[in-house]
């Protein structure tokens, strides 16, 4: 192990991969909450004919020309889809598929226009489609890792005001916020994020790093705070992991394993998160399945109590049974745990009878008057 991370190419694919998913957390989580899914998808597409139009100003394949590229038509894309949201009647899913759909189109267009050019600096240009981690260079790291910092810096600067527009944005116009200044400039750093993870995943994988450990992290807390942080620690983990696979895997390709380590991720928090994990949302439903069918008993036990006007009446358990269609033994045992009802007989019968205990009688009164009964 200590061999493999000495080796120099692999520490910058760690290194790579350790920003684009502490980024990539980060900001999508702001496109999560904003209900803007969709943004990363449109996004990393749009900033293809950037890739290209860097590619044909710089006449080579230098990193920096490409990523601003990329950043300039991904802002621009960003730009025009909170155009159309706000000056025209289509919903932002509509927007976000036209704006993909033309500039990804454009990007193939100039793809092919560059490959038919004869320019023998475009090989491996199409590597950004899928991403080529083994291909970055420490200083390609340096222009990474100066994105990462300006991009998590303006969100410490205006996490307050990026926080209200996530989850109140009318609000914050009543405060006299620049809100449409701040989405776009939200909207621009998602961009950001897009922009530094090209080269790792590529144009058709950066969706799923934008959206993935946003999601994961919000399967576990309320918390706007705990919900960054997770999805950062999220996005980083997936992006060692997968980078570390590839590394000692034969001909497996990074980007797609980094996306693989995240969804793994997400399938984890949907099933197992405390609150909103499926497995724990069965064991509520079950739960409350048997206090429910526990307060009918109880709630029988009562009425039965009230027709013969004696609070100590003894109702039959095989009554019980009868009368509600199935087993009640399950459900007498856990009220009896609860002090509610007594086991008790009832000479001559030798089968098992219930009768409520005090405390089972007000609970039952008040489970009853709580439902108008």
């Amino acid at each position: 192990m200590f061999a493999l991370l000495s080796d120099y190419t692999l520490q910058n694919v760690l290194i790579g991969a350790a920003l684009l998913g502490i980024v990539s957390g980060v900001l999508g989580s702001f496109a999560v909450l904003r209900r803007q899914s969709l943004l990363g998808d449109t996004l990393s597409h749009a900033a293809l004919p950037g890739i290209c139009l860097g590619f044909l100003i710089a006449g080579s394949r230098s990193l920096p020309a490409i990523l601003v590229g990329a950043l300039i038509t991904g802002a621009m894309a960003a730009l025009i889809v909170l155009a159309l949201t706000r000056t025209t009647r289509l919903k932002t899913d509509a927007s976000l598929g036209i704006v993909l759909s033309i500039f990804f189109a454009l990007g193939i267009v100039l793809l092919t226009f560059i490959q038919n050019g004869g320019n023998a600096a475009q090989g491996g240009l199409e590597s950004f489609l899928f991403g080529q981690a083994a291909a970055i260079l420490r200083s390609d790291l340096y222009v990474m890792g100066t994105i990462a910092l300006v991009a998590l810096g303006l969100v410490a600067l205006f996490w307050k005001e990026f926080k209200l527009i996530s989850f109140d944005p009318a609000y914050g116009q009543t405060l006299g916020l620049p809100v449409l200044a701040l989405e776009a400039g939200l909207t621009t750093m998602i961009a950001l994020a897009v922009v530094i993870g090209l080269q790792m995943v590529g144009v058709v994988l950066m969706a799923a790093m934008i959206i993935a450990p946003a999601v994961a992290a919000r399967q576990w807390t309320n918390r706007l705070g705990t919900m960054v942080g997770l999805a950062a620690l999220f996005g980083m983990i997936s992006g060692v992991f997968g980078a570390l696979v590839s590394a000692t895997g034969r001909g497996l390709a990074t980007g797609p394993l980094i996306v693989l380590a995240v969804s793994a991720i997400v399938v984890i928090s949907l099933a197992f998160a405390p609150q909103r994990g499926l497995v724990s949302a069965a064991l509520r439903q079950r739960e409350n399945s048997k206090s429910l069918r526990g307060r009918r008993v109880l709630a029988t036990l009562y009425r039965l109590a009230a027709e013969h006007n004696d609070p100590a009446y003894p109702a039959e358990q095989a009554m019980l049974d009868a009368y509600h269609g199935t087993g009640t033994a399950s459900a007498l045992r856990r009220l009896q745990a609860r002090g509610l009802v007594e086991a008790t007989r009832h000479h001559p019968e030798p089968t098992p009878h219930w009768t409520l205990t005090e405390s089972g009688i007000a609970e039952a009164r008040a489970d009853l008057q709580g439902a108008g009964q």
